[in-house]
C-alpha cells in the first residue's frame, strides 16, 4: 500500500479545533444492549420500507423487520430480540431535520437472540450481491445514507474509488476509532467495493491529524498485498471530508455543479460503510449497528459506543453515565453542520454518527446579527468557491433567477461562512431556508409550464372542434344547398314537361 500527500491544496476551509481527545481517550465501547428499539421505515435517501413484523410479534436479533420494495432502498433489521409493541408515527431524526415517519417499536427481552442461519452466503452474480447488499440494509454511513447498493451501481464506470476516512468536523471520532481498531476489515470491505465496481485504484483519504489510524490502514493494506491501494494523508482543514472537495483535491478533477461524483467516475465510500460490508460478506451480518461519538462537557463519560440501530438517545446517554452540569444543547451530528434536538427520547438512526451534549460555554449565545460590512471573508472560506454575501442578498430578496446564477444548490451548508463572519450573520440557515423555498418555487414554476401546456393544448382543441364544426356545418349547408338545387331543378323540369305535354295536346285539338 503505497503513502501519498497530495499536492492540491483544500479550496477554502477553516482550522477549527477538533474538541477530540475526550472520546478517543479510550476504545469503542462494545456490548451495549438497550431495553427499547424504535426502527424508523425511511432511514435512507429514496422510498421507506415496508413492515413484514406484527404487533405482538417476537424479532431475533438480524431479522428482518421492514423489507426494501424499491431499487433506491435499504431493508431495516432488529437490532436485538424481543417482542413488537407497536407500528406508530413517530418523530425521528434524519440528515439534516427532524421528520415524522412510521416506526417499529421493539421491547427488547435483554436476551439478544440471534436468528438462526442469517449468515447467508455471498453471492457469485455481481447484481445478487447488489440484491444482497440492499437486502442487508447498508446504506453510506458518513451521512449521507445513500443506498450502497444503488451507489455501487454507477451508470458511468468507475475510474477510483475513494473511501473517506478523513472525519474532519470537530467532535466527531467514531471513523478514527473505527480505523485504529478495524482497520484490517475496512480494507477488506474497500476492496470488496472495488471488484464491484471493478474500479483500476482505490484511495484511502485520512486527515493527517490521525497518526494512529494512517498507521493501522497502512499496517492493513501491506499485508492485503494489493498493487491498486493508496493511502493519502489530507491536510486538516474544515470540510476537507466533502465528496466534491475530497476529489478534487485527490485528482484535480472538479465536479461539475448539479452533479454528482460517480457521473465522472469517482465513487466515495464512507469507513465505516466498507467495514459493514465487510460484516455482511464475511459473517453474513445485515447493519445492525454503527458507531456512535457521544461527546461534549455535559456527558459523564464521553466515547464512541457501538451502538445498536433504534436505541433511544436518552439510553445512549445514559450508558456513558449520563448528563453532568448544566447542559445547554443536545446536538446532532458535529458543532459545524448539525442540529438541536427538542428531546433524547428520538432514536438513533443508520446516519447518526455523533451526540454532543453541550454545556453553555460550548455552544454560540449571541445571535445579534448585525448588517454585513462586505468584508469578503465568507467568499475566501468558502469551500464551494460561492460568493456568500451575493447569495444572500438573492436569497432576502427572493430572486430566484440570481440564486440559480450564483449556485445556490452547490452550497454544502458546512458552516465555515457562519464561523467567520463579522456581523454573526446566520448565512447557513438562510442558504438552507432558500434551498426549500427555491425548491417550492422551482415545483411551481413545473407546475405552471404544466398547466399552461394543458390549457394551451385544450385551446387547441376547443379551436380544433370549433373548425371541424363549421366545416360539418357548411358540409350540411352545402348539401342542403345542393338538394335545393336539385329540387329546384326537377320542379322546373316537371314543369318544362307538363308544359310541353299541354302544348302538345293544344295542338292535337
Amino acid at each position: 500500500m503505497l503513502e501519498y500527500t497530495p499536492d492540491r491544496r483544500p479550496t477554502g476551509g477553516l482550522r477549527l479545533p477538533a474538541h477530540k481527545e475526550a472520546s478517543t481517550a479510550q476504545p469503542i465501547a462494545r456490548g451495549f444492549v438497550p431495553g427499547t428499539l424504535i426502527l424508523a421505515l425511511q432511514q435512507h435517501q429514496g422510498p421507506p420500507t415496508t413492515p413484514v413484523v406484527r404487533r405482538g410479534e417476537r424479532v431475533l436479533k438480524g431479522q428482518v423487520v421492514a423489507r426494501a420494495r424499491a431499487l433506491r432502498s435499504a431493508a431495516v433489521h432488529a437490532s436485538t430480540s424481543g417482542h413488537v409493541r407497536a407500528i406508530e408515527d413517530r418523530l425521528v431524526p434524519s440528515v439534516h431535520a427532524i421528520h415524522r415517519t412510521r416506526c417499529i417499536v421493539i421491547d427488547a427481552d435483554g436476551e439478544d437472540e440471534t436468528r438462526p442461519g442469517s449468515g447467508a452466503a455471498w453471492p457469485k452474480d455481481p447484481e445478487e450481491q447488489l440484491e444482497h447488499i440492499r437486502d442487508g440494509g447498508i446504506v453510506g454511513l458518513g451521512g449521507g445514507v445513500f443506498p450502497t447498493a444503488e451507489k455501487l451501481r454507477p451508470h458511468t464506470p468507475c475510474k477510483v474509488l475513494i473511501v473517506n476516512g478523513v472525519e474532519c468536523e470537530p467532535y466527531i471520532s467514531c471513523d478514527d476509532m473505527l480505523m485504529r481498531e478495524a482497520a484490517a476489515e475496512i480494507i477488506d470491505g474497500a476492496l470488496i467495493m472495488r471488484d464491484l465496481l471493478a474500479a483500476p485504484e482505490c484511495i484511502v483519504a485520512v486527515e493527517r491529524d490521525k497518526p494512529q489510524a494512517i498507521e493501522a490502514l497502512l499496517e492493513a493494506g501491506r499485508a492485503s498485498g494489493d498493487a491498486s491501494l493508496k493511502l493519502a494523508d489530507i491536510p486538516t482543514v474544515y470540510p476537507t471530508g466533502g465528496e466534491r472537495q475530497l476529489v478534487e483535491m485527490l485528482t484535480g478533477e472538479e465536479v461539475p455543479s448539479t452533479h454528482y461524483p460517480s457521473e465522472i467516475g469517482y465513487i466515495c465510500q464512507n469507513v465505516g460503510t466498507a467495514y459493514a460490508l465487510h460484516r455482511l460478506v464475511r459473517a453474513g451480518e445485515p447493519l445492525l449497528s454503527r458507531v456512535v461519538t457521544v461527546a461534549g462537557e455535559g456527558i459523564a463519560r464521553p466515547q464512541n459506543v457501538e451502538t445498536p440501530i433504534g436505541t433511544p438517545i436518552g439510553e445512549l446517554i445514559e450508558f456513558c453515565g449520563g448528563y453532568v452540569g448544566d447542559v445547554d444543547r443536545l446536538i446532532l451530528g458535529g458543532s459545524m453542520m448539525g442540529y438541536a434536538l427538542p428531546n433524547d427520547e428520538m432514536p438513533i438512526t443508520k446516519g447518526s454518527n455523533c451526540l454532543i451534549a453541550a454545556v453553555r460555554r460550548e455552544v454560540r449565545q449571541d445571535f445579534s446579527e448585525r448588517f454585513c460590512i462586505r468584508c469578503g471573508n465568507c467568499a475566501t472560506a468558502c469551500p464551494a468557491r460561492l460568493l456568500p454575501q451575493e447569495l444572500l442578498r438573492a436569497a432576502r430578496d427572493n430572486d430566484h433567477a440570481l440564486l440559480d446564477e450564483f449556485g445556490l444548490n452547490d452550497c454544502i451548508e458546512c458552516g465555515c461562512c457562519d464561523v467567520i463572519c463579522p456581523s454573526h450573520i446566520p448565512l447557513t440557515e438562510v442558504f438552507r431556508n432558500a434551498k426549500f423555498a427555491h425548491a417550492r418555487y422551482q415545483r411551481q414554476e413545473v407546475f405552471s409550464a404544466e398547466t399552461q401546456q394543458r390549457f394551451k393544448r385544450h385551446e387547441e382543441r376547443k379551436r380544433a372542434n370549433v373548425q371541424r364544426g363549421k366545416a360539418r356545418q357548411d358540409h350540411l349547408r352545402h348539401e342542403v344547398e345542393t338538394d335545393e338545387a336539385a329540387r329546384q331543378k326537377a320542379i322546373e323540369a316537371a314543369i318544362k314537361r307538363a308544359r310541353q305535354r299541354r302544348g302538345n295536346d293544344s295542338d292535337a285539338e
